[in-house]
């Protein structure tokens, strides 16, 4: 059974970091493309970039918003998926999920404030 399970959320402040996690199960990630979105109050859900992740090392891609501050990475051996937040803006702010195909899960949110 497919399951995903995001964490990390929370409050950070304009120019921090936080790292999202999404732990993957019922399939390996080797070789699997992962994405990321997020849903902004009163916005629709939008794509934030993506990972396949294997024996080489991972391939990643990126919106233009986000570039140059989050990276999203592979770790196959605890089979989960992070995505690192810095410089972080107020209009980061969301519901950030992980998605494998047609699964989806609860999401975490992600607040930037003062």
């Amino acid at each position: 059974q497919v399951q995903l399970v995001e964490s990390g959320g929370g409050l950070a402040r304009p120019g921090g970091s936080l790292r999202l996690s999404c732990v993957a199960s019922g399939f390996t990630l080797a070789n699997n493309i992962i994405r990321w979105f997020r849903q902004a109050p009163g916005k629709e859900r939008e794509f934030i970039g993506h990972v396949v992740g294997s024996e080489s090392g991972d391939n990643a891609g990126y919106m233009d918003s986000v570039k140059g501050r989050f990276t999203i990475s592979t770790d196959n051996d605890k089979n989960t998926v992070f995505l690192q937040m810095n410089t972080l803006k107020s209009e980061d702010t969301g519901v950030y999920y992980c998605n494998y195909h047609q699964f989806w899960r609860q999401g975490t949110q992600v607040t930037v404030s003062s």
